[in-house]
């Protein structure tokens, strides 16, 4: 949902033609590439969004993104200025057809255990129940992970009164198997506290990392859900990332480790664990044949966005795969985005093309 390695940084918005020519170096010898360059238009206008987690219900396009307001709240290395308060439900019947906002589907002074900074949700559907799942500070400032129900993809959503027990950080992403069983994926450092959690109590002081660039890097974590979605059925595990050679990946590898935007999905039986690298502005990914891991990094499939972060989705529909995530060109603010969509191609064996935005 959020990162800022550099505050000042922050307000630039960076041109897609300056971030190719600065990260062509950075480039990693297994990744994907496309010759492929396209700038879709935003999906929502008339309000700013951002890390949109789409799904597909009954044989439609739901979008749950945050919702981003200009709150004016001060720049920090935590992210306070991203003060938002609610979310939309979007949906769309095609990948180019009309998008439709069904209006505030939750309010943060709806969630009694809420206190500030509605971030980046995703949803699911089970038990003829539709679940948006979101991170929150709570009354402490601390991320918890909550959890909302309703019997339409659109909402409104009732809150449960408490927090999901044991969760912690931001942004959930929530993936049910063939088999039908459901698992969540968290997690993010510096703003999205995760740094905080490593020795399994919470350490306020922890403001970015551990600054162990030489030791494996802080894994996101996979839990199985309940069959009532609304708790979890076992304790919390690491996502171990690895590269090709069976070994971690490590902590100063900016352009390779998970920072946050975790996003899984299923391809000819293979698990693809894709993720924002943070202050370096890459989606990668990583395979496994297992959703608890571990995954063995495959490269980088999407180049940085203008703006700051870079947050994401992948879904299949009609056929086709597609990447849902955002940018600033409405605004050219870092804390004010915008959705976008575009295909997602992959490779006969598989892999990810790069896409250029």
């Amino acid at each position: 949902m959020y990162n800022s390695k550099n505050i000042a940084l922050a307000g630039l918005v960076l041109i897609s033609i300056g971030f190719n020519a600065c990260n062509s170096n950075n480039q990693k010898t297994d990744t994907a590439s496309s010759d492929t360059i396209f700038s879709p238009k935003p999906l929502v206008t008339d309000l700013y969004t951002a890390d949109p987690s789409a799904h597909v219900f009954n044989g439609k396009i739901y979008i749950y993104p945050s919702h981003d307001i200009d709150a004016n709240v001060p720049q920090d290395d935590e992210g306070g200025h991203f003060d938002m308060k609610d979310y939309h439900v979007y949906s769309m019947d095609k990948i180019d057809g009309k998008v439709t906002d069904h209006g505030v589907a939750l309010d943060i002074k709806d969630v009694p255990w809420a206190g500030r900074q509605m971030w980046a949700p995703d949803a699911a559907s089970k038990n003829d129940t539709y679940y948006l799942y979101f991170p929150v500070k709570d009354k402490q400032d601390v991320f918890r992970i909550g959890v909302a129900t309703s019997k339409s993809p659109t909402g409104p959503f009732k809150a449960e009164p408490a927090p999901i027990p044991g969760s912690y950080s931001i942004d959930p992403a929530v993936f049910t198997d063939t088999d039908g069983t459901t698992y969540m994926y968290f997690g993010g450092i510096w703003g999205g506290q995760l740094q905080r959690w490593h020795t399994g109590e919470y350490d306020a002081s922890l403001k970015t990392d551990l600054g162990k660039d030489n030791e494996p890097a802080l894994s996101p974590k996979v839990v199985r859900m309940s069959n009532d979605m609304l708790t979890f059925a076992e304790p919390v595990k690491d996502v171990q990332i690895i590269d090709k050679g069976g070994k971690p990946l490590l902590a100063g590898d900016h352009d390779r480790r998970f920072f946050e935007g975790a996003w899984m999905h299923k391809y000819n039986g293979k698990y693809y664990f894709s993720y924002s690298t943070g202050d370096t502005h890459f989606l990668a990914y990583a395979t496994s044949d297992s959703p608890y891991g571990p995954f063995t990094y495959q490269g980088t499939f999407m180049e940085p966005v203008t703006g700051w972060t870079t947050h994401h989705s992948i879904v299949e529909f009609d056929g086709k795969w597609y990447i849902f995530y955002h940018d600033v060109e409405r605004s050219g603010k870092t804390h004010l985005r915008n959705i976008k969509v575009r295909e997602l191609k992959r490779k006969p064996d598989g892999s990810l093309e790069l896409i250029k935005p």
